[in-house]
C-alpha cells in the first residue's frame, strides 16, 4: 500500500472479495537523513512525500480495518535502483528507474519480506492483468491510457506467479468512483509523478548533488557552435526545453531539439524541427533482454513494441544477431533513446523487453 488511490482501492476490492488483507508500506528513500546508508553526504530531501504517503496508507488501513506494516528497503533501493540510475547518466543515457524498482524491489525484496506472512497472493495497485492458463501471462490493463505493463516488462512469470492486480480490470475513473463511494480517504489524492527520491525538486539540481556536470558546446551537424550545454546528462534525445538557444543570425526561428550526443568530445548536437531527420531511426540493438515466460522465443517475431511509456505501438521484427537482439522498425520511429526500455507486445500480452543500447538509421549507428 503506497498511500495512493490505486493501492487503496485494490485493498478494498480484495477485502470485498473475501480475502484476508494485510497492508505493507515500503520506505525506499531516507528523506530525513542528510547522508545515505553508506555515510555519503546527500541533499536533505524535505520534499519527498514518503511520510505523508505512509500517513495516508495508515488512514486507509484504519478505514478498511486491516493491519498495516511498514518495511524499509533503503539499502536495497540504493544498491539496485539508484546506483543503476546514476551509472546510466554517467554514460550519457536516459534511464528508467521505475522498471528496476519493480524488478528488484517490489517483486523481489518486497515479495521476500512478505513471505514472513505466508501469503497466498501478493497484490499491487498497478494497471495490469495476469492470466494463468498453464503459463503465467502479463496483460495490459483495461485502461490503455494508464496501462503500466511497460514498467513491469522485466518481470518473470516466477515473480508474477502469485501476483494480483485488482484494478487492472478497471479504468482510472472507475477506481476514483469506487474510492469516493466507499469513502476511502485517498479518493481525491493526486497521482504521484516523477521519482520519489527527487520529489517536487528540480531534477537537474538533484542530479548535480551526485554527478559533477561538465559544460560543453552545442553544435549543429554542420559543425556550427550555437550555444553551451550544462552537462550531457541533463539532456535526452528529442528534448526541446532548456536548450538555451536564442536567435541565431544564420538560422530561422524554428524550434531546436536535441538530436545527438558525443560523449568522447562532450558535444551536444541540436537541430531544428520536431521531425528533424536525425531524430528518426529504423533499428536498435538491445541489452539486458528478458521475457516474462522463459519459453518465449523472440528471434524472428513480427510483433509490436513501445520505446517509451504511453507511446503508440510500433510494428517491429526481432532478429537475434551475433552482437545481440536487434529490433527492426516497419516505419522509422522518432527519438528512440539509449537507456530507455523497448517493450514487446503480442496483442494485449506483454512478452518482455530490454534496454536500448545502440540506435541505427538504415544500418548506420546514430550518435545517441
Amino acid at each position: 500500500m503506497s498511500g495512493g488511490v490505486d493501492s487503496s482501492v485494490a485493498a478494498h476490492l480484495l477485502k470485498e472479495q473475501g480475502y484476508e488483507v494485510i497492508g505493507l508500506f515500503m520506505r525506499n528513500w531516507d528523506s530525513a537523513a542528510n547522508q545515505d546508508f553508506l555515510g555519503n553526504p546527500t541533499l536533505q530531501d524535505e520534499t519527498c512525500p514518503q511520510e505523508k504517503d505512509y500517513q495516508d496508507a495508515k488512514k486507509v488501513a484504519d478505514h478498511l480495518a486491516i493491519r498495516l506494516e511498514r518495511v524499509d528497503f533503503i539499502e536495497e533501493y540504493w544498491r539496485d535502483v539508484f546506483e543503476y540510475f546514476l551509472n546510466e547518466y554517467r554514460k550519457g543515457r536516459t534511464p528508467n528507474p521505475d522498471i528496476m524498482c519493480n524488478k528488484y524491489i517490489k517483486f523481489d525484496a518486497f515479495k521476500k519480506h512478505a513471505e514472513m506472512f505466508n501469503p497466498d497472493f501478493i497484490a499491487m495497485g498497478h494497471f495490469a492483468r495476469v492470466k494463468r492458463n498453464g503459463d503465467t501471462l502479463l496483460l495490459r490493463g483495461v485502461d490503455t491510457g494508464k496501462d503500466q505493463t511497460y514498467f513491469l516488462s522485466q518481470l518473470t512469470e516466477h515473480q508474477l506467479a502469485n501476483a494480483l492486480f485488482p484494478v487492472g480490470e478497471l479504468t482510472k475513473s472507475e477506481v476514483r468512483e469506487i474510492a469516493k463511494k466507499t469513502n476511502i480517504p485517498t479518493a481525491d489524492k493526486k497521482d504521484s509523478t516523477g521519482i520519489c527520491f527527487i520529489g517536487e525538486r528540480h531534477f537537474d539540481e538533484f542530479l548535480r548533488n551526485y554527478l559533477p556536470a561538465k559544460e560543453g558546446v552545442i553544435k549543429t551537424l554542420s559543425g556550427d557552435v550555437i550555444a553551451q550545454h550544462v552537462g550531457l546528462m541533463h539532456y535526452t534525445i528529442g528534448q526541446r526545453k532548456g536548450l538555451g538557444i536564442g536567435g541565431h543570425k544564420d538560422y530561422d526561428n524554428a524550434p531546436w531539439f536535441v538530436i545527438g550526443k558525443d560523449l568522447s568530445t562532450n558535444t551536444l548536437y541540436a537541430g531544428q524541427g520536431y521531425h528533424h531527420e536525425q531524430l528518426y531511426s529504423t533499428e536498435c540493438l538491445l541489452e539486458n533482454v528478458s521475457t516474462v515466460n522463459e519459453k518465449t522465443e523472440l528471434n524472428g517475431l513480427k510483433i509490436t513494441a513501445k520505446f517509451r511509456y504511453r507511446q503508440k505501438d510500433q510494428a517491429v521484427t526481432l532478429k537475434q544477431e551475433k552482437d545481440g537482439l536487434h529490433v527492426y522498425f516497419k516505419t522509422p520511429v522518432r527519438a528512440v533513446t539509449p537507456g530507455q526500455a523497448c517493450v514487446f507486445y503480442d496483442g494485449d500480452v506483454c512478452l518482455g523487453g530490454g534496454t536500448i543500447n545502440t540506435v541505427y538509421k538504415n544500418g548506420k549507428k546514430l550518435q545517441y
